[in-house]
């Protein structure tokens, strides 16, 4: 058998090999678009800020997106299903009741155990649930076992009245009230002040972190976040959740309203002004309730203009930290039509990965389908898990005003 040998000097076709390359390298750094890392046909991935955080999550991405049969087929059957059928794991957690400058109360679910086994510059994950939702739900406890795997110290932000967290005040919380989350934020930073902070919100919790990034904007204490099935433009939304089957979603949110509302209905007793009690206690949809109750408490002068002015879609063109979101095309709650691709595009700071199923709160796929975690916790634990580290290495934050440094 013939062996190759090896010269000092390389075979002109070898030569003219690495020239060709030399070219390429030369072209591709001169054009992002050709040497920008490849993400698979199936999955949608734009924003500004793809060149500096696609490379950490090349592994994740270059995978089609391959929803578990007989259930991914379906949006509402993948949606219903894993809302009932997910596994919930078993996760030890330790309360912490903080009370707000209103007077109000929401409670902080952190992981028990974390304070012996972990150094206080551990990084810190705030999550955010959906409407009603809480430390209680699968997708949660997931994130939760996720996060502590790696390190992270974890804990659930329940809004009031979620979670059974208490209410001390006639007043729950909104789209777009961003008080609780600052004074949150602001409390776990008090409290581990050498540890970077980082939030992941789902659903109407990913709508309120990405307002509080775009208000904050400069000044935003957190290190980078991701939002998930947002529905962005809330009007739109509003618009979809009144069509066929997605009145079924309608009704079982509005019960679950309902039910919080009942628990501490004697605090509404006798509220006066413009609150009409008797509709949001017997709310049949979302809009009842926010019409009865929500844009009252918070100062709007009509549902329509409560849902226009706390859609986060117009935040996003503020957000000045590494952001990923992450949705479904078939989400059922969060329309794709409502993504601001636009803003995210122009936006450096700024990823979207639309992944072609999922439902939403579903993203039945991957390894651990059908009962385990969703397809999104590995990435978003790769997206989280870069930025950190490139904290760690630089010692400061890296990523930080990119999006002033492109302007000028």
């Amino acid at each position: 058998m013939a062996r190759v040998a090896f010269a000092t000097s390389s075979p002109p076709l070898i030569s003219s090999v690495r020239t060709l390359r030399r070219h390429f390298s030369v072209f591709a750094a001169a054009n992002p678009e050709m040497s920008r890392p490849s993400h698979h046909s199936s999955l949608e991935v734009i924003g500004g800020g793809s060149d500096r955080f696609l490379p950490a999550l090349k592994d994740s991405l270059a995978k089609p997106y391959n929803a578990f049969p007989l259930i991914g087929f379906n949006r509402h059957v993948e949606t219903i299903y894993a809302a009932f059928f997910r596994s919930v794991p078993f996760v030890r957690l330790r309360r912490e009741c903080l009370r707000t400058k209103d007077n109000g109360s929401v409670a902080l679910d952190w992981v028990a155990g974390e304070d012996r086994h972990f150094p206080p510059d551990s990084p810190i994950l705030i999550l955010l649930p959906g409407l009603t939702g809480g430390s209680q739900d699968s997708y949660v406890r997931h994130m939760l076992l996720r996060a502590q795997s790696k390190k992270w110290r974890c804990v659930v932000f329940n809004s009031r009245g979620c979670g059974d967290s208490p209410v001390t005040t006639p007043q729950f919380y909104s789209a777009s009230f961003l008080g609780d989350i600052g004074e949150v934020i602001d409390h776990v930073v008090d409290k581990f002040p050498k540890a970077n902070l980082y939030a992941a919100g789902w659903s109407l919790g990913g709508n309120i972190l990405v307002n509080y990034l775009g208000q904050e904007s400069h000044n935003c204490p957190l290190t980078a976040a991701v939002s998930l099935c947002n529905p962005f433009d809330l009007v739109i939304a509003d618009e979809d959740f009144h069509k066929g089957f997605n009145n079924v979603y309608d009704k079982a949110l509005s019960k679950s309203l309902r039910r919080i509302f009942s628990k501490h209905s004697l605090l509404f007793e006798d509220i006066g002004g413009e609150f009409n009690i008797p509709l949001a206690a017997n709310a049949e949809t979302v809009r009842d309730f926010d019409d009865g109750l929500t844009r009252v408490s918070f100062g709007f002068k009509s549902v329509d203009e409560y849902y226009s002015k706390s859609s986060s879609s117009k935040a996003i063109k503020h957000v000045r930290i590494p952001l990923l979101c992450i949705q479904a095309a078939n989400d059922p709650i969060a329309p794709e039509r409502g993504i601001p691709r636009d803003d995210i595009k122009s936006n450096p700071n700024c990823v979207l990965i639309v992944t072609p199923r999922g439902g939403h709160l579903g993203w039945v796929a991957g390894e651990e389908a059908p009962n385990g975690a969703p397809w999104t916790d590995q990435v978003v634990m790769e997206f989280l898990q870069h930025v950190e580290n490139r904290e760690t290495i630089n010692g400061e934050r890296s990523f930080e005003d990119v999006h002033d440094q492109i302007q000028v």
